[in-house]
């Protein structure tokens, strides 16, 4: 099957995410297993209050993270995959990314699943600027 029939969704938007949305995307009739992962904004951040935050991307972020989609693709027998990441401001408890892998098996969908959020986050240039209570602030994953 090739990659473009198996990436079912894709994106990276400013507006809400949906848990609906990835994982009605990623049914397969030949999937035993299906393993999703939401990302949502936290509280804190290293015992720091964090009030709010931001993602921006780079220009580039969809190729990307169709990249990664693919390596996952090549590297398990995935029967459907999807990935959506938020920009722009997000609150405590908005969801931040949701990501989705099913597979015939229920271990294969976990592997992954965890394989395509950790290189998402570890390859696609998203960053995050952390705003805490103390005024402080925090950019993770720039350069």
């Amino acid at each position: 099957m090739a990659s473009e029939d198996v990436i079912r969704l894709i994106g990276v938007r400013e507006t809400p995410l949906s848990v609906d949305e990835v994982f009605n995307a990623v049914g397969d009739p030949g999937a035993g297993g299906t393993t999703v992962f939401v990302g949502t904004v936290r509280d804190t951040d290293h015992a720091r209050a964090v009030r709010r935050l931001s993602y921006s991307a780079h220009p580039t972020v969809e190729r990307e993270l169709r990249a990664v989609m693919e390596k996952v693709v090549a590297d398990y027998p995935v029967k459907a995959i999807a990935a959506v990441h938020r920009i722009g401001e997000l609150e405590i408890g908005d969801l931040a990314v949701v990501v989705a892998a099913s597979c015939p098996h229920r271990g294969e969908a976990f592997e992954a699943c965890r394989r395509l959020i950790d290189d998402l986050k570890a390859q696609v240039p998203i960053w995050k600027h952390q705003l805490f209570e103390d005024g402080g602030d925090e950019w993770v994953g720039a350069c």
